[in-house]
Order: C-alpha cells, then structure tokens, then sequence
C-alpha cells in the first residue's frame, strides 16, 4: 500500500497504462518473474519432480528461445507503432474487428485462467491458514474477497507505474520462499550446503533430457512447446507485455527480456532443486507422500503439506509468504491490463 500511495501520486492515464514510459528495464525484468511463476507454479513445479525429474527445464530452455524471438521480432513492432494495447497492431495490419476479436480472447483467458490459478492458491491458504483459526470461522469466499480487495485497492490509480515496483517487491518474497525453503530443509536434513548440492545431483531427480518421442516428455516436444508457449503466452499476450511497453525505449525494453530469461531458468533451478529435496527429505524422514484414492501422487500437496506440517514454523511462514507474493503478482497485474484491453 505504502508503494501504490507512492507511485500513484499525480498519476495520469499514461501512467495507468504505460508507466509514462519511464519504468527502469530491471525492475520490469525481475518484476516479470512473478507474472510468469504463479501460485500454481509455486506449488506444482517443486511437486511434480518426484514422477517428471527435471524434464521441466526442457521446456524452459525452449523460453529461452521464444523469448529471443520477442525481443527482436515483437518487440521492434510494438515500438515502432508506439502501442498501448498491442491488439491495436492487429487493428492496423487487419482492421477494427480483428482488433477486437484478439482483446476478446485475451479477455476471456485471462479471466478463466487468472481465476483458475487464484482458486487453486486461494484453496491452499484457506485449507492451512484460515481454518486453522480455532475461534473465527472465515468463509472461503470472505478470504477471496479480501485478496481481491486488497489488489484493487493498491492498482485502482497507479496501474502499470505502481505494477512495476510492487511485483518486484513480490518476486523477491517469491524466491526467498523458494530459497528459504531450501534453506529449511537443509537444516532439518542436518547436512550442509555442499552436501544437499551432492545429494541432489547424484539423486534421480536430476535427469533431465528424454529422447523418447513417444513420450509426452521427449526433448524436442518440451522445447519447441516451450518456444511456441513463449511467444503466444509472453510475447502475443497483454499482460506479459504491457509492463515491457513501459520501458524508455526499445533497447531497455530487449535488455529487459533477455535478463528475464536468464533469471527464469535460474529460478527454475531452484524450484526443481527444492523439489528434489523435498522428496529426499520424504524417503529418509519416513513420511508419507501425500496420495489419492488411486494411490497416485498429489503433486500440488507435495510442497504445502511438508512446509505446514513438518518442517516447523519457520518453514510454514515462508512458504505462506512466497506463496502469497507468487498469488498477488500474478493476479494484479491482470486487473489493470484487463482494465488496458477493455478501453
């Protein structure tokens, strides 16, 4: 709030919508961060390494190109014509109602989409924090509510110029979620820093390239599914773009992208390190993997199940936290980029 209060003062419609032009390339660089690492992320990713190892990062080094892609096909379009919304581009180049039907579809999947993660997060937090309160009852829709609330309130006269500054200040508590936790279970497997590394890299966990096209996991689907993904759900996307558009210029917004890049597959790293260790610290702490009727694994209680219940207070509080940033960062910005495509 104190943020919003700050960067809201004597805002304008181009500070709403484009940050008037004058957001530093590294604060949206690391801001992005926790646009792209939802809540869904914060949970699954660690989660799933225990059955798909680190086949993820396959698909973020096939980011890493789409996000090349961005930078020196997209993005060089987007400045020359000097967009606000980049469906405008298609209003130019196609007409009035093909701009329309495209601010449409954003509309629709970001509404969808942006609602289906803050259920899943909103679900987890009302499941391990607000009914463990012993005496208030709090409603599963008052606590939505007031994370909604709460987003309104510190976007409603800033926009993308308050945007810029309170994701970054959420992708930081992100990845100390991620790095605290790290840090947590390491100290429960009373072992040190370079033997967790060796753990980790000696574990099964850690294969990461699969060359069998028949599976679903072989390296060239992940990759060119990882640059298509990129450039449709990054580059072709309001919401991952209209913070990129309020950088001063083309070269900061292309300097921006590329250290995204690089930071999102170092972060990944350590989202799949800290999945590794959470199921090392399951098979020598003898605890039971959180399963189905079916016996099959629930990779999304994997990580929220070991931080809330078993790794002390500590652990819980941190993964609440970065559990909440990832939450925020990636819902808030939706509102005012929804706000950017209706107009």
């Amino acid at each position: 709030m104190g943020i919003a209060w700050y960067t809201s003062r004597k805002s304008t419609a181009e500070s709403y919508f484009l940050g008037n032009k004058a957001s530093p390339w590294y604060a949206v660089a690391f801001g992005m961060i926790g646009d792209s690492l939802s809540g869904v992320t914060y949970i699954s990713v660690p989660g799933k390494v225990g059955t798909a190892h680190f086949s993820y990062l396959q698909l973020v080094i096939g980011y890493f190109v789409g996000y090349f892609i961005i930078s020196h096909i997209l993005l060089p379009i987007y400045y020359k014509l000097n967009l606000t919304s980049i469906y405008e581009y298609l209003k130019s180049r196609f007409g009035k109602n093909t701009q329309k039907t495209g601010a449409m579809f954003f509309i629709i999947s970001r509404i969808l989409g942006a609602a289906g993660r803050l259920y899943l997060v909103a679900g987890v937090i009302q499941l391990f924090v607000f009914d463990q309160f012993e005496t208030v009852h709090v409603p599963f829709w008052v606590s939505v509510s007031v994370i909604l609330g709460l987003m309104l309130l510190y976007t409603y006269r800033g926009g993308i110029k308050t945007l810029v500054w309170t994701d970054t200040f959420q992708s930081l508590f992100l990845v100390l979620g991620v790095v605290l936790s790290v840090v947590a279970i390491i100290s429960k497997l009373d072992i040190s820093f370079t033997e967790a590394v060796s753990k980790v890299t000696s574990s099964e966990y850690t294969e990461t390239f699969f060359w069998d096209w028949k599976k679903s996991n072989f390296f060239f689907k992940e990759f060119l599914g990882g640059i298509f993904i990129a450039v449709a759900m990054t580059g072709l996307d309001q919401n991952m773009m209209q913070k990129n558009l309020s950088c001063k210029s083309l070269g900061e917004a292309q300097k921006n992208i590329f250290w995204f890049s690089v930071i999102m597959v170092i972060v990944t790293i350590i989202f799949l390190s800290l999945g590794a260790l959470l199921y090392i610290y399951y098979n020598q702490s003898g605890i039971a993997i959180p399963v189905n009727d079916l016996g099959k694994v629930m990779s999304d209680k994997v990580f929220p199940n070991l931080a809330l219940n078993h790794l002390g207070v500590f652990a819980g509080l941190v993964f609440i936290i970065g559990l909440t940033a990832a939450t925020f960062s990636s819902a808030d910005s939706v509102l005012t980029t929804l706000t950017t495509s209706l107009y």
